[in-house]
């Protein structure tokens, strides 16, 4: 598969380089957008229309499940899978200047629709499904009143910005084909909240603060840590115990942005599918999480930490969902982190047309079970994963972006069977129309 892989790879960059080369900023407008962007600093006057998607292709080498067979890892095999994984459609609307709508509406993996879903196990099960495997979801609604740059006063569903990824979630914000595997194990992403919201930014320091609905322990789970609890698989969302979060960024420097967040969740009981089954503990959700992003002479480089905390995991682990509730039911790690590098340097900035073609180089890590032990639950070692990737990307117009990389992952230090995939991928992100 490696020497495939490194054929597929060269013949890709070897292709981009021949195609219609972009400089690297577009100044190019009309006399109209030029006119919007000076009576509006967000570049329109009363309605625009955007959004972005992706399309990815991945080749693997080994089998899609890691937990069974003869406790080695995951059996070699060859697949390959073609997909979309998101679709998203974008709306801004000003009733006046100062009161704003903004809204998402996102197709995953072919939105909805009648499917099989395939379970692999020690016996692979088939259910029936309506979804189709995707969804459609509301991502964002929201209302703003905007006072001044320094303040306004949002209401309603918004992307929750802890970490890296969620803060950045337009694929043309990440160089791998497919989203940075560690936040998106961990975390949901993209994590999406009903609630209220302060904003703003003063002298290169911006700021969010929320409160919004908080997560069912019911959703919890040994490979994904907390990341299936979120409520929205249900018409109504419950409230009863919030959470609340913070993220701010510097921008100070010039090419720099350093940013922090942080989610607390001082209690979830209530939140539960089933809350009188939760009763008898609180189950806190503690996230921190310190992120940068530096784009300067043709460098472009991004890092991310997180580290997570749920109490009450013992009890937690006690709970028994109900197999209508799509939840998965296996035991949840006091702690989970993960963190990733990656640098790439846009060689194209020295060809004649200056083109946009960066190759890079990234690293993962990541561990769904950090702790030892909970309770009587013994870490699963399986869930200790490094992932190195290199790869390619290629901008042949603003907002488009086409993707090539290799990736090799390393179960437990090496202790189990190696992982490589091979992803080609093209993604999008813009504003389409405005006026």
């Amino acid at each position: 598969m490696k020497k495939k892989a490194s054929l597929i790879l060269l013949s890709f960059c070897l292709g981009v380089s021949q195609v219609g080369a972009v400089t690297e900023e577009t100044t190019d407008k009309s006399e109209e957008q030029k006119k919007g962007v000076a009576e509006d600093m967000d570049g329109y006057r009363k309605f625009r229309v955007g959004g972005y998607g992706e399309m990815l292709y991945q080749n693997f080498d080994y089998g899609p499940y890691r937990f069974g067979g003869n406790g080695s890892g995951s059996p070699a095999d060859r697949r390959g899978e073609i997909s979309v994984p998101r679709f998203v459609l974008a709306l801004d609307y000003k009733f006046s200047p100062s009161w704003i709508l903004g809204a998402e509406i996102e197709f995953e993996y072919g939105g909805t629709g009648a499917g099989v879903e395939v379970e692999y196990g020690e016996n692979t099960e088939y259910e029936y499904e309506f979804e189709k495997g995707g969804e459609v979801a509301l991502e964002q609604f929201h209302i703003t009143k905007v006072f001044n740059k320094a303040f306004s006063i949002r209401a309603g569903h918004m992307v929750v910005p802890v970490g890296l990824t969620n803060t950045h979630h337009e694929p043309i914000n990440f160089f791998g084909a497919a989203r940075p595997e560690g936040e998106s194990t961990i975390i949901p992403c993209t994590w999406h909240e009903t609630g209220l919201a302060v904003l703003g930014e003063f002298k290169g320091l911006g700021y969010q603060a929320m409160i919004v609905s908080g997560l069912d322990p019911y959703g919890f789970s040994s490979e994904n840590w907390i990341q299936s609890g979120m409520q929205s698989r249900f018409e109504k969302t419950q409230m009863k115990n919030p959470a609340y979060v913070l993220r701010l960024d510097y921008r100070g420097v010039k090419g720099l942005r350093i940013g922090a967040s942080g989610y607390y969740a001082p209690r979830i009981n209530g939140n539960a599918t089933n809350p009188s089954t939760t009763t008898n503990f609180k189950g806190t959700v503690l996230i921190g999480s310190a992120d940068a992003e530096y784009k300067g002479y043709g460098v472009t480089a991004r890092a991310n930490v997180l580290y997570g905390y749920v109490g009450d995991a013992t009890e937690i682990n006690k709970l028994r969902p109900n197999k209508y509730t799509g939840y998965p039911g296996t035991p949840v790690a006091k702690n989970a982190y993960t963190w990733h590098a990656e640098v790439g340097y846009n060689v194209g900035r020295h060809f004649r047309n200056r083109t946009m073609l960066t190759p890079y180089v990234k690293y993962e890590k990541y561990n769904t079970m950090a702790n030892e032990q909970t309770g009587t639950v013994v870490s699963d070692k399986r869930l200790n994963v490094g992932l190195i990737s290199a790869g390619i990307n290629y901008s042949p117009a603003p907002g488009l972006v086409l993707k090539a990389d290799y990736n090799h992952r390393i179960i437990d230090h090496g202790n189990f069977n190696p992982e490589n995939t091979f992803q080609i991928g093209i993604a999008y992100a813009g504003w389409f129309w405005s006026k």
